[in-house]
């Protein structure tokens, strides 16, 4: 029992414990508010919300929508307001307004109000062409309108180009009297009070920057001498205010700098003491180096930099804000009004077309130049613009007008506008910098100038020779490669012929596709006679270009081209291949072209396939181009039986010829062998042979394959080639054959023997599948043409072999199954048998079928081999139930109605009774057979 202490003791335990527990409570809220202390501290702030648009945009669109309502009342006031005035009293206050307006962005801009002064600047111009239009109506109404509208927009563009310049100057100057930079004098800025940097003694250094006068406050920042750093602010009462992080307030240095009204400036140090140190009239004491900038309260603002005294340079800026922010508007309306003037004269002259495409030509120049002149900006978009819109115009009035030129007049005026493009996009391409652009503009300025040069032979030479023509100068626009111009000039020189000869590649394209796809058409006509010429082979449905001539000309140019211009490494093999392919296009299209006869044409062809075909140097194009070539004069050939004959074996022997090179032989090869197989079909066809007997020669061709491909060995590439051009022309064969029986199963045999052969062959052991496959055929397809109807026929020579066989590949392999051994040869000919005798009434087959399969399930028993056994007994178990089937059938008709289910459960009460036994038997069973194999 534990013993409880005097009350006095006990209470004094209590005291201390709840001083404890007030000491924990306490230590414990503490903790608890620095924790939410740090977690408020480091939530960040709600962002603000973002919005929409900024305030400068805002104020932007308000001024606009304000000048435009305003403009729009000036028009309604110049048109049909005051009523009560006329015109001209009309006019004269409209021109009073117009002087106030003009004169307000002045005023504006000395107050940094640009966007106003732009906004304001914009209504002016407006309303002096509203002046414009009041003039025409008060004092010159009887002038022609289109005219006066000519003069009036060419003055307006110079007034508004003058205005829009004078405000600049004026700016320009004005900031310039503010600012005056010497080398070793200090920087002289407007009186109003401010700070800029100093640099204090030592390493330190002091920037800031000055504010208008009215409440301006300036600041700056300094190193104190042990390297702290202070920031201070000058109000305009002069006093000094330094705050630095971490810095002491003993000798902690705020720098500033003060420019009087006399233009003197001072530097120096102030400390938060008061204390002030200055280092001379705006020149630090010690090498520093001290930076300003000034703002005004025009907007102006200044800036430079200072060093000392001894060789001493002072470099400065100043960016007044109404240079900075001048007007926009003035000028590009200016630009965009002087697109007019020689516009509307010309349509105050009733000019024509060739007037208009000169004016839309001097003011593509007019533009180009300012474009060029200007730095950027505004002016130079809307330069652009109307130096590309005019000019494209221009240069597609001059096309036409060379398209359409009959005489020289014509010929002679459509020559100088394309001239003159050519000259102004060459010019440009020369001055841009853009390397992508200087190209473009040279490629134009290329086009333009054969173009220019083309013209007059278009004109007066027949029509076709213009085509010609255009090639020949585009081919000598090559010659710039002899002329020293820049990169980018030369590319787009190069281009421009590049693009000429495929324009010229484009035109006889027609022809080409005539040429070459004219021959097929024959394959519906076999033999049905020869055709007057080579045009009509292959223009059978009359359909021919016209000026074919060309074709070969442009081809063989463009390809000369290719071949000796070209010189480069990466290039060159890729241009002679195409320059391979135009030749070859050219050849097909001559004979055509030239319509020679029947033959010649056949020649050329045969040409056209050997060249390629037998080149030194024949890489895939050129096969490509051999095989094309082969199949074309095949169908050209189809024409008369002679032809037929004759070109296929030319062409057999030609690409047997192309296998004495191994790097044609992949191709060459079994293209012999299919043009020898077309031959054999052909020769049998024209001797009058029926397909069966023409199968049996055909069967040369896959024996020669099959002798080739082992001569060849496989590590030929052409081995593979070989024998399915074999494989196909033994399968022709076959096809030939099939409606004869009898020369069907030859044929299979033959087949056969060639597919024996090849499996003797090492890697190609694979064959004798389909070898083995051929003959069980030919066999099949011998006995179906004596009309033996028996199915042991049929399977028993294929169960037997493959008996034998897996009675062989058990005694190699015991661990074989049976089922992979004997079970493929048993189940081919049982079964068909099985099928058999259930379907005849005599019992001759089940007999023979029955003693057969004893005899295979007395093997499988004393072979103990589960396949033999379970197939032989499941046969025999279905012989005997067919045989057995009838006289059950008539017990059953002789028996009482109530014997079969008493039966029915004698048998169910013997299974009952014996169910365990039989179950063992089964077990029993199935484990005999498990043994087996």
């Amino acid at each position: 029992m534990t013993p409880f202490p005097p009350p006095a003791e006990e209470l004094r335990l209590i005291d201390a414990e709840l001083y404890q527990l007030d000491a924990r409570r306490a230590q414990l809220l503490t903790r608890r508010a620095w924790l939410i202390a740090a977690l408020h501290r480091q939530a960040p702030p709600p962002a603000p919300p973002r919005p929409e648009t900024g305030a400068p945009r805002v104020q932007n669109v308000l001024l606009l929508l304000g000048g435009v309502l305003l403009a729009l009342a000036a028009v309604a006031f110049t048109l049909v307001g005051w009523g009560r005035l006329g015109i001209a009293w009309r006019a004269v206050v409209l021109g009073a307004v117009t002087l106030a307006v003009l004169a307000a962005p002045v005023a504006l801009l000395r107050r940094g109000l640009a966007a106003t002064a732009e906004s304001v600047a914009g209504l002016g111009l407006a309303l002096t062409a509203l002046d414009a239009y009041a003039l025409h109506e008060t004092a010159l109404r009887a002038t022609d309108g289109t005219g006066y509208a000519a003069a009036a927009t060419a003055v307006l563009a110079l007034v508004w180009s003058g205005y829009g310049a004078a405000l600049g100057a004026g700016a320009g100057a004005g900031a310039g009297r503010r600012l005056r930079l010497a080398g070793g004098s200090g920087p002289r800025v407007p009186s109003s009070d401010g700070d800029g940097p100093g640099t204090p003694p030592g390493d330190a250094k002091a920037a800031g920057s000055g504010m208008p006068s009215m409440g301006a406050e300036a600041t700056g920042s300094g190193m104190a001498a042990d390297g702290t750093e202070a920031t201070g602010s000058r109000t305009p009462s002069g006093d000094a205010k330094a705050t630095g992080p971490g810095t002491p307030s003993v000798g902690a240095e705020a720098a500033w700098s003060r420019t009087p009204a006399d233009g003197t400036e001072t530097a120096g140090s102030r400390t938060p003491s008061g204390g002030t140190k200055a280092t001379g009239p705006g020149t630090p004491s010690m090498g520093a180096e001290a930076a300003w900038s000034r703002t005004s309260a025009d907007g102006t603002e200044a800036t430079g930099s200072r060093t000392p005294a001894d060789g001493t340079e002072a470099t400065g800026s100043r960016t007044p804000s109404a240079c900075r922010a001048a007007l926009r508007l003035p000028l590009p309306a200016a630009l965009a009004v002087g697109q007019l003037p020689l516009l509307l004269a010309a349509l105050a002259a009733g000019a024509g077309p060739y007037t208009w495409a000169a004016v839309l030509l001097v003011t593509a120049v007019a533009d180009t130049v300012v474009a060029f002149r200007c730095a950027g900006g505004a002016v130079r978009v809307v330069a652009l613009v109307g130096a590309y819109g005019a000019g494209g115009w221009a240069a597609l009035a001059a096309g036409w007008f060379s398209w359409v030129a009959v005489d020289l007049s014509g010929a002679a005026r459509a020559t100088a506008l394309l001239a003159l493009l050519a000259g102004l996009a060459l010019a440009a391409a020369r001055r841009l910098a853009d390397a992508s652009r200087a190209t473009a503009h040279a490629l134009l300025g290329g086009l333009l100038l054969v173009a220019s040069a083309g013209t007059v032979p278009h004109a007066f030479l027949p029509s076709g020779w213009p085509i010609p023509v255009h090639l020949a100068l585009g081919v000598a626009l090559l010659a710039a490669v002899r002329v020293p111009l820049t990169g980018p000039v030369l590319r787009g020189l190069l281009g421009a012929s590049a693009a000429v000869q495929a324009l010229a590649l484009l035109w006889v394209v027609p022809v080409v596709a005539v040429a070459v796809l004219g021959p097929v058409s024959w394959v519906g006509g076999v033999w049905s006679g020869a055709p007057a010429d080579a045009r009509t082979a292959v223009a059978a449905a009359g359909l021919w270009p016209p000026h074919a001539w060309t074709a070969p000309v442009v081809l063989l140019s463009v390809a000369a081209v290719l071949a000796l211009a070209v010189r480069d490494a990466a290039w060159r093999p890729r241009a002679l291949t195409a320059a391979l392919c135009l030749t070859w296009a050219a050849l097909l299209t001559l004979a055509a072209v030239l319509q020679l006869p029947f033959q010649a044409a056949l020649s050329v062809q045969f040409l056209a396939t050997a060249a390629p075909l037998l080149a030194a140097r024949t890489r895939l194009p050129g096969l490509v181009l051999a095989q094309v070539a082969a199949v074309l004069l095949v169908c050209s050939a189809l024409a008369t039986r002679t032809a037929t004959l004759t070109v296929l074996a030319a062409l057999a022997l030609l690409f047997a010829a192309g296998c004495r090179s191994v790097d044609r032989r992949v191709c060459a090869a079994p293209a012999a062998l299919v043009y020898a197989a077309a031959l054999v079909v052909a020769s049998g066809a024209a001797a009058g042979w029926s397909p069966a007997h023409t199968a049996l020669p055909l069967l040369s061709v896959p024996a020669v394959a099959a002798l080739l491909a082992a001569r060849l060995g496989a590590a030929s590439r052409a081995t593979v080639p070989v024998e399915a051009a074999g494989a196909a022309a033994g399968l022709l064969a076959v096809g030939l054959a099939a409606p004869d029986p009898a020369s069907l199963s030859l044929v299979l045999g033959l087949c056969g023997v060639i597919a024996a052969g090849t499996a003797a062959r090492a890697g190609r052991r694979f064959v004798g599948v389909p070898a083995t496959g051929l003959f069980v055929l030919a066999v099949w397809v011998r006995l179906a043409a004596w009309g033996v109807a028996a199915p042991e026929a049929y399977t028993l020579p294929v169960s037997v072999p493959a008996l034998l066989v897996g009675a062989v590949r058990r005694r190699r392999d015991p661990l074989l199954s049976s089922w992979t051994a004997y079970g493929p040869g048993l189940a081919f000919t049982l079964v068909p048998s099985l099928a058999t005798a259930w379907a005849e009434p005599y019992a001759t087959r089940p007999l023979l079928l029955g003693a057969a399969v004893l005899l295979v399930t007395l093997l499988g028993a004393r072979h103990r081999l589960r396949a033999p056994l379970v197939f032989g007994g499941a046969v025999l178990v279905l012989v005997a139930l067919h045989e057995l089937g009838p006289y059950l059938a008539q017990l059953a008709g002789v028996l009482p109605r109530w014997v079969p289910p008493a039966l029915a459960g004698v048998l169910l009460l013997a299974v009952g009774a014996t169910y365990e036994r039989r179950i063992r038997d089964v077990r029993r069973v199935r484990e005999v057979l498990g043994r087996m194999s």
